[in-house]
């Protein structure tokens, strides 16, 4: 009999590589980076169950989901708008059953799908980050229209990704993260990284924190 051996890989473990990306001189204007170890579950509020769900998350997580396009940091979770009435609950960890937990926190109030194994996690920060998202993205980054919590679904490179503004990095730079499907995130992770290489772009992979 064959024997299998299921072990969980990266999305971007052919088209990763640490390191340098382009412009090999002086600093690097943008930093990407691959998010691992994440759970990721979608809620979707019932009929008439909408305020319940609400309800719920502020009693888990102290803030209510994002009733239109944003995200918003609670306890331990980002909680991320995809649509009326439903949004992704994204948090640290790399458990087996994401669901569970979640389904007693809204006891019959929402349906959910985890959402953990199939979508690749991207973060990009650095001086640079709007200039290379603007050559990919219709998207307006400007500070006064996106601000931090801002968020998206929308496309790039004709890709579906959920976008949106995490806090500054420590350097005063815009952070920004995308969710995208697992089977696309090669061809993101490429047309990303060639949008950026003109301003040096600094590759590392690291778990949620």
């Amino acid at each position: 009999m064959v024997e299998y051996s299921w072990e969980a890989q990266s999305p971007l473990h052919k088209a990763f590589a640490p390191g340098r990306i382009g412009l090999a001189s002086g600093d690097a204007g943008i930093a990407m980076t691959e998010i691992n170890d994440f759970i990721l579950v979608q809620v979707m509020a019932r009929r008439a169950q909408a305020a319940n769900v609400a309800k719920a998350a502020k009693k888990a997580w102290g803030v209510l989901p994002p009733a239109t396009p944003g995200a918003v940091a609670g306890k331990g979770v980002t909680l991320i708008w995809t649509g009326p009435d439903q949004f992704f609950v994204l948090g640290a960890g790399n458990t087996p059953d994401p669901v569970s937990p979640l389904a007693a926190i809204f006891d019959g109030t929402a349906s959910l799908s985890d959402q953990s194994g199939g979508r690749c996690l991207i973060r990009l920060s650095g001086a640079k980050v709007r200039g290379a998202l603007a050559k990919v993205s219709s998207i307006d980054l400007h500070e006064s229209v996106f601000p931090v919590g801002a968020a998206a679904a929308t496309s790039i490179d004709h890709t579906g990704v959920n976008l949106w503004r995490g806090s500054d990095a420590a350097d005063g730079s815009p952070v920004y993260n995308l969710l995208v499907f697992t089977s696309f995130a090669d061809s993101l992770w490429h047309t990303l990284a060639d949008a950026a290489a003109e301003y040096g772009v600094e590759a590392t992979r690291v778990p949620l924190s």
